[in-house]
């Protein structure tokens, strides 16, 4: 208790420093997978991207972030075994941070797309295993992560394969493929509405305390869904059946009608995921913040003061602005060259894989998802479509993901622990 009496200050500025850290992390890698498939598709250009992530995740991080949010993040430790040293729970916890911030900056560097659920779990794994004890981590909890590893990417994969495959099947192999993308976009459109709304609302708003149960998100996602359609369809009459000047596609109008849907899908996952992922980043800051004003107290839950929110969402604009144009790169150019109708497909099963595991409680990472949906994407084009070296180093970052923020985590709670100590 002395040690937070007497350190408190510099504690919390330190928590707020790696807050920081890790949200500009979170910027830099998880949004700009988000925003990776809008640029490779070309549906948007890489300056469009970053403004719109820019508005809509501040947006979702901001207003649904969360009133309350869990002191230990995803009921990986049990608080039981810190009461009576409240510290180590504040060192456990800044190094969490630390940890999880640092391989997101060299993942960045490297433009790997890594889970930053993924990275801040392993931190947390790591100093409550070494530094406090290994009946302090729920083993449960960690062996779903690892499940979703498998779970997402194929799940994902396979809803934008079939999605892909059907938009071949009725409007790019259609004998007027302009004529059969209007008839056939509206329905596309309605589903791009209802799966982004239900996103949104089982993802994004839950913080919020809404209350909405999934058959009431499923009413009011329909209804969303039947507004974008209107919506779409005004911008859809824009579009004339023009040739491509440059004569290397017939399909050239189509894929115009599509970029127009990924706009949608684009902005809505941005705000999705801004909401729900900003909490990697600040779920440790409101840990910390807690123990400290309340005098060494470790409580359930934390309300959660609205500068802690704007820190995390600052952040997460900041990484996506400095430094996320190299992990857009890697999902929208490097895996399988994509097309605003492949691309839409893609962003449309990521879409639907979080709602599917949201419904069902599965755990997943959106990272894995995106991914694996423009894998499924590309094996609709047959293998030699894809860039397995690529694909090969994105896999091997995420087995490296949890143990690399173990390690460091525990490198850095023993220096905490001995410094402040």
């Amino acid at each position: 208790m002395s040690i937070i009496a007497e350190h408190g200050q510099l504690l919390l500025i330190l928590a707020c420093l790696f807050g920081f850290f890790m949200a500009w992390g979170v910027g830099a890698n998880d949004v700009a997978n988000a925003m990776g498939t809008s640029v490779g598709a070309k549906a948007l250009t890489i300056k469009q991207a970053i403004l719109i992530a820019m508005l809509f995740e501040f947006c979702g991080a901001y207003l649904a972030g969360g009133e309350v949010t869990q002191t230990i993040r995803k009921g990986i430790l049990d608080p039981a075994y810190v009461a009576d040293s409240p510290e180590l729970l504040v060192y456990g916890m800044l190094s969490a941070l630390l940890a999880a911030g640092t391989w997101l900056l060299v993942a960045s560097l490297m433009g790997w797309p890594v889970s930053t659920t993924h990275s801040i779990v392993g931190a947390l794994v790591g100093f409550a295993a070494v530094g406090i004890d290994v009946d302090a981590v729920a083993w449960g909890k960690v062996g779903q992560i690892v499940a979703s590893w498998v779970v997402s990417p194929v799940l994902a994969g396979t809803i934008s394969f079939g999605l892909f495959i059907s938009a071949q099947s009725l409007i790019l192999r259609a004998e007027k493929p302009f004529e059969a993308a209007k008839r056939y976009i509206p329905y596309y459109l309605f589903l791009v509405g209802f799966m982004i709304s239900m996103v949104t609302m089982v993802k994004g708003l839950k913080h919020i305390g809404l209350g909405l149960t999934f058959g009431q998100s499923l009413m009011y996602a329909a209804v969303a869904g039947l507004i974008i359609t209107f919506i779409g369809n005004l911008f859809l009459r824009r579009i004339k059946d023009e040739p491509d000047p440059t004569g290397h596609s017939r399909f050239a109008s189509v894929e115009r009608v599509f970029a127009v849907l990924m706009v949608f899908t684009a902005c809505a996952m941005a705000f999705a995921h801004g909401s729900n992922d900003v909490a990697n980043a600040i779920g440790p800051v409101a840990a910390v913040v807690s123990v400290i004003q309340s005098g060494g107290e470790i409580a359930a839950k934390a309300a959660l003061p609205w500068w802690v929110l704007l820190l995390g969402a600052g952040g997460i604009v900041f990484g996506l602005a400095t430094y996320g144009f190299k992990v857009i790169a890697t999902v929208g150019t490097k895996i399988t060259e994509l097309t605003p109708s492949r691309g839409f497909a893609a962003e449309l099963g990521a879409a639907s894989t979080v709602v599917l595991a949201s419904a069902t409680g599965l755990p997943i990472s959106t990272t894995h998802t995106l991914v694996g949906a423009v894998l499924g994407v590309g094996l609709a084009r047959g293998i030699a479509a894809l860039n397995l070296r690529v694909i090969r180093n994105i896999f091997m970052s995420w087995i490296v993901t949890l143990p690399a923020g173990a390690g460091l985590a525990i490198i850095f709670f023993f220096i905490f622990k001995a410094t402040l100590g």
